[in-house]
């Protein structure tokens, strides 16, 4: 036998003592009825729950589901059908999964001590920095829960850095096209880094059980109350990604800037369900204080209503545009002007192209691209007659100079916080 078939042989003899191991899943019917008891016993609203349970085991004792033999096919057909009930229903089949049942208004479990996703995205902060002009961007995937209790918890270090490297910048935009959700604490405590401390602003949820509000066990301990926040947002938004916009929104705290999210409202827990069948079931309902509702079904709807991929451009020029007012502020008038469409007239990128002292300007494709000794080239977009930004900091200008006769003798390398660079034509 070579290596190779020994190797086969193995990985099949392992494979079968694998599916081997695994239990062969119930009857699709069971299955829906199990899913329609746990729906019927933890669903917030429990007329909802009844109704909703009610409707899946006439369907299943009708046999719409007998088909559905594979169990990864059943749970996506049960998804796609309690889907219009509530965003947040899902149905998945892991029989690897453990099999605890934490409930949909209990908190999130421990972390994982193995290989952790959250702890690998940094907590959901995976994009902080400045952008020209002087505007913060904080980029979240996902609400991590933190405790608050402890300045120490990762989850709260991650916030407060976060918050801690924005500190100083006159607008902040939080980007969150692509994310899914998270914890309602950590809503809370970022919507509080820019609210009053005990402001009436935060969602209350209504469960079997209670009342609970949004707002966090601490405050952020700096809020700042002046600077613009814009939050961008898509359809893939949802859930606590959903309650953090809607919250500052309301408030008046933050302009929308994007698509409607998901609106998905109403937050819970994956349910076990026997044979390696698990539901996401809603525990409570959000209800603002100020709007007196929430946003199931229908999201947030975005106050600059354009397509996700403009969104960050758009907010951009938004916070630009204000800051720009102060006539002392260069560095936003020229980051406002490079996100301006460039001119339409064709220009003769030809008579550029020269070495003026340490700059070698050369013509690739449409675009000029200046280089200087060993540095990185520096990609040119025009701005005007002679004028020109470069690409990848809007703050760095080159500007041609001519002479009498039209011909071009100089550049001028300009920034906003200093004094330009004039080299002559060699």
């Amino acid at each position: 036998m070579t290596l190779r078939s020994l190797a086969l042989t193995t990985l099949l003899i392992l494979s079968a003592g694998t599916a081997s191991a695994q239990p062969p899943a119930p009857a699709p019917r069971d299955t829906v009825t199990a899913i329609a008891g746990e729906i019927r016993d933890l669903y917030f609203s429990a007329e909802r729950g009844d109704a909703i349970a009610d409707a899946l085991e006439a369907e299943a004792a009708a046999g719409r589901y007998d088909a559905l033999t594979d169990p990864r096919d059943l749970a996506a057909t049960l998804t796609d059908r309690l889907d219009p009930e509530d965003a947040h229903f899902n149905v998945i089949y892991d029989p690897g999964a453990p099999q605890r049942r934490p409930g949909p208004g209990a908190g999130p479990g421990p972390r994982p001590t193995g290989p952790d996703p959250i702890r690998y995205s940094n907590y959901g902060f995976t994009r902080v920095e400045i952008l020209p002009g002087n505007i913060g961007l904080i980029e979240m995937r996902q609400f991590a829960h933190p405790d608050l209790s402890n300045p120490s918890d990762p989850a709260r270090r991650a916030a407060d850095a976060a918050l801690a490297m924005v500190a100083e910048t006159d607008a902040v935009i939080f980007d969150l096209r692509n994310n899914g959700g998270g914890s309602p604490e950590m809503v809370g405590y970022l919507s509080s880094a820019f609210t009053p401390a005990d402001a009436a602003i935060y969602n209350v949820f209504h469960s079997r059980e209670g009342t609970r509000s949004e707002a966090p066990s601490v405050y952020h301990a700096s809020p700042r109350l002046d600077v613009p926040v814009y939050i961008l947002t898509s359809a893939r938004t949802g859930s606590a990604a959903e309650a953090f916009p809607y919250t500052l929104q309301s408030a008046g705290r933050a302009v929308i800037v994007g698509e409607a999210t998901g609106g998905a409202a109403n937050p819970g827990g994956m349910v076990p369900v026997p044979g390696g069948f698990a539901v996401f079931i809603s525990g409570g309902s959000p209800v603002n204080p100020i709007t007196g509702t929430n946003w199931e079904g229908t999201g947030v709807v975005p106050d600059v209503d354009i397509p996700a991929a403009d969104a960050l451009s758009h907010a951009q020029a938004l916070a630009l545009s204000t800051i720009a007012a102060d006539p002392a502020r260069t560095d936003a008038q020229w980051a406002l002007s490079a996100l301006q469409p460039p001119p339409a007239a064709t220009m003769d990128l030809g008579a550029y192209v020269t070495s003026y002292g340490p700059f070698n300007v050369e013509q690739a494709g449409d675009h000029l691209v200046v280089r200087r000794g060993r540095r990185p080239a520096m990609t040119l977009n025009p701005l005007g007659a002679d004028l020109f930004y470069v690409a990848s900091d809007p703050l760095v200008r080159f500007a041609f100079e001519r002479d009498t006769t039209g011909g071009i003798i100089a550049v001028e390398q300009r920034n906003p916080f200093g004094p330009p660079l004039r080299q002559r034509r060699d």
